[in-house]
């Protein structure tokens, strides 16, 4: 593991910072919260204050649900080629300025700049599938089964939207609900983390300047988010809450949606099970592996928090597994040559700490890493352990950083038991060469999504989500994703 010297990050004035941090944008328009508090915005990498954007109160928030409504019937009644070449022109407008944005985002959340331009390229493609989908909702016709009548289904949009983003994929979580929701008909609210909200109002500039009408977009950040989506939810005129985030605030939003009887969208936690067999090709496993757990330095709620590897193999495997750790380039995200940059808090390092603390104090060993890096900003080394005790913490908790637990398997049985053995079940990964083995194995691992000889799952044309208590609903996909934004209506009719 290498700790590059912190070299300065580029003139923050090349972001044209002051930009991105003006003011709230509500009605296609940027304006001061209404108490005139402001939020500072922290580089995880220095522990210095970047810059500081609005911090909205509850008038913010009902300025916000009103821009929506104003401007829903209009963007309800625009015609899907136009909403098509609107979303189209986002797109373009991204591929257009994905460095700039790609290294607002390093500075802002920290992660290393080749993390970012992928997540760049992720996110801008929500709004070319979504484009090309826009065009394509259809509704249904048919005969009723005792004949005489006829079954008509339109598909609506289901009206104003609240967007809840995290700070891990600044850019992608807010596109991945965006896009579709404007394909649909609907105008949003997006209120991202207030960690990386400079990402999001950059990006808010864009859709202004690729014809999305004032107010089918808002964007407000707050340090109390409690009150303010609890009030923009008690507006009967919001009729969609889409979050993604942890399960324990999913819960607490479904309870607040439930009032008014919201439909709800959740992409929640994970702990997602690595598979290793024994006939597995070692080296792509690995391969995979240092994707599926270092995306993003392992925050990311699909980062492989549990690997299993078949005790024939687990040694080597471990060996070289520990090599390619132990071997990145660890500093600030907005470094070219940074592999692994740093967390996103002081806390999330605490959080790591405790969790690799319990672990060793219950027999587990480091192979490498296991200490928090002493320097400034918010760093702690990737890191490999073996002897894990399935009792242990982070057996149980989503790890969220470079923390590689290994746990040593014998059968098929046995692993498929430990891998369910979770309140979780977003994502899975499996690695053999036996391809019926690795169907049989996707069959009965309860997870949303697996990927089987691949560290890579996810992909805008294809449906995003959990089970158990990782979610509700989809996200992506042919056309999961724009489902999740409208309302069948059945018309009875004869003739």
């Amino acid at each position: 593991m290498n700790l590059n010297q912190h070299s300065p990050h580029p003139d923050h004035d090349s972001f044209e910072l002051s930009a991105f941090s003006r003011g709230l944008y509500i009605g296609g328009a940027w304006r001061p919260a209404a108490g005139e508090a402001r939020i500072e915005v922290i580089d995880p990498s220095t522990e210095a204050v970047i810059t500081a954007v609005p911090d909205a109160t509850l008038a913010d928030a009902a300025a916000a649900v009103e821009a929506a409504a104003r401007a829903a019937e209009s963007w309800r009644e625009t015609p899907p080629r136009k909403r098509s070449e609107i979303l189209r022109r986002c797109f373009e407008l991204m591929v257009e300025r994905s460095e700039t944005i790609a290294r607002l985002i390093s500075l802002e959340n920290g992660k290393a700049l080749r993390d970012a331009r992928g997540e760049v390229a992720y996110a801008a493609e929500f709004f070319r599938w979504n484009a090309e989908e826009a065009v394509r909702i259809s509704g249904e016709f048919g005969l009723a089964p005792a004949g005489g009548n006829r079954i008509v289904v339109d598909y609506q949009p289901i009206g104003i939207c609240v967007l809840i983003t995290p700070w891990n994929f600044p850019a992608a979580m807010a596109t991945r609900k965006i896009a579709p929701a404007l394909a649909a008909g609907c105008t949003v609210i997006l209120k991202p983390a207030s960690e990386t909200p400079l990402t999001a109002y950059a990006l808010a500039a864009l859709y202004e300047e690729a014809g999305v009408p004032p107010g089918v977009v808002n964007v407000m950040t707050t340090s109390t988010p409690g009150p303010v989506i609890a009030a923009m939810l008690a507006d009967p005129r919001v009729r969609k809450l889409s979050f993604t985030g942890s399960t324990g605030v999913g819960r607490t939003l479904l309870a607040e949606a439930a009032k008014n009887v919201i439909s709800c969208s959740m992409e929640l936690g994970g702990n997602a099970p690595f598979i290793v067999f024994d006939d597995a090709d070692i080296d792509a496993a690995i391969e995979g592996l240092m994707v599926a757990k270092m995306r993003n330095a392992g925050e990311a709620c699909t980062a492989a928090n549990r690997i299993y590897v078949q005790s024939g193999i687990h040694d080597a495997f471990a060996e070289k597994f520990t090599r390619r750790m132990a071997a990145l380039n660890v500093g600030p995200g907005a470094d070219t040559d940074t592999e692994c940059g740093p967390m996103i808090t002081r806390k999330a390092v605490e959080k790591i700490e405790r969790l690799v603390t319990d672990a060793i104090s219950r027999g587990a060993r480091a192979l490498c890493g296991g200490r928090t890096l002493a320097d400034r900003g918010f760093f702690y080394p990737p890191t490999v352990l073996v002897d894990v005790s399935p009792a242990s913490d982070m057996g149980c908790e989503e790890i969220f950083g470079p923390v590689a637990p290994l746990y040593r398997f014998e059968s098929e049985a046995e692993v498929i038991a430990a891998a369910n053995d979770t309140e979780y079940g977003l994502a899975a990964y499996i690695y053999t060469r036996d391809i019926g083995r690795g169907m049989r194995v996707a069959s009965k691992v309860e997870a949303g999504m697996i990927a089987l000889n691949r560290g890579l799952v996810s992909d805008p044309a294809a449906p995003f989500g959990g089970v158990k208590q990782s979610g509700l609903g989809r996200e992506g996909g042919q056309h999961h994703g724009i489902a999740e934004f409208m309302e069948a209506k059945y018309i009875a009719t004869s003739f």
